[in-house]
């Protein structure tokens, strides 16, 4: 068994195809699966159950993928450690955020975090918590910007700020007249939310005291993927939503007949954490991402923690 197997057996269980794999890996498909078999051979067990159409993995070959993983972790710290002598924040950070952090938030770092750490190499991705999370348990991200706590052993968490919500509706809603909107307000109001995934969503429902999406009417089929197609549905007079600080740009939603008010509850807030592994090695660029974070935060949001 060699680290070149772990890695055969790695890109298989991601592409759950032998030939996609082999491309992956620079090699040929009857080389990989020759070496893919020998390693199975050698340990007496089956890593892949394989058929015309598909290739699955078995419950032993999971808990081997697991150690796998673990292994090329750590060989890659060890070459972490010897860069690190050098510069320890050099060398790639892969980052992934989900879809209403990212376009907002990395623009704000991206310069600043250059000036800083000019040997960084910053990989971003957008995805949803679950695939994040799911990306993060197969070592293929280094961290990642979410909005829900994570209740997990194997990871670990650096929390950045609570960012408000405010709230989208169309000048002429009935919300207009009101001088402060409240949680009974917002629960009677037809919201506009999220598709299904979205943890947006699910934070939305909570502030406005919502069990369940709406069954009936307009809105129970009013599902977007993205915060600009929700603020275009408010623009165009289908209902209101709730906004993260950072998404409200309040020039173009005048422009777009939005009012956008903030609001005074209690809990119309969410939480954003860097979430990573315990077993990642390089906690010093992931302290120094986040004092990168909490310096280019504007002043809508509350910053948690000391920025440098």
């Amino acid at each position: 068994m060699n680290l070149r197997d772990l890695k055969y057996i790695l890109a298989v269980a991601e592409t759950r195809h032998f030939g996609r794999a082999a491309e992956r890996c620079f090699v040929s498909q009857p080389t990989l699966s020759g070496q893919i078999k020998k390693l199975e051979d050698e340990l007496d067990v089956v890593i892949f159950e394989r058929t015309n159409r598909s290739v699955e993995i078995t419950p032993v070959g999971e808990e081997i993928l697991h150690h796998a993983r673990l292994a090329l972790e750590q060989t890659a710290a060890i070459e972490q450690v010897a860069h690190a002598h050098q510069d320890p924040l050099a060398g790639p950070l892969r980052i992934g955020a989900i879809p209403t952090i990212s376009p907002y938030l990395v623009p704000l770092l991206l310069r600043p975090l250059r000036a800083r750490c000019p040997k960084l190499q910053l990989v971003l991705s957008e995805e949803i918590t679950d695939t994040l999370l799911a990306r993060l348990g197969h070592h293929e991200i280094d961290a990642a910007l979410l909005a829900t706590p994570v209740e997990d052993s194997d990871l670990a968490t650096i929390e950045l700020f609570d960012e408000p919500f405010w709230l989208a509706h169309p000048t002429d809603h009935p919300l207009q007249q009101r001088a402060e909107i409240s949680a009974a307000d917002l629960e009677s109001s037809e919201l506009l939310l999220l598709a299904d995934g979205h943890c947006l969503a699910h934070q939305v429902m909570e502030v406005c005291r919502l069990s369940q999406r709406p069954s009936q009417g307009e809105m129970a089929d009013l599902r977007a993927s993205s915060l600009e197609t929700l603020l275009q549905l408010v623009s165009a007079g289908f209902g209101c939503t709730l906004v993260p600080a950072l998404a409200v740009r309040e020039t173009w939603m005048r422009d777009h007949g939005i009012v956008s008010r903030q609001l005074h509850l209690p809990d119309a807030y969410r939480r954003i954490s860097l979430v990573y592994r315990r077993s990642f090695p390089r906690r010093q660029v992931l302290e120094r991402f986040a004092e990168v974070v909490r310096d280019q935060l504007p002043s809508s949001v509350h910053s948690l923690g000391t920025a440098a």
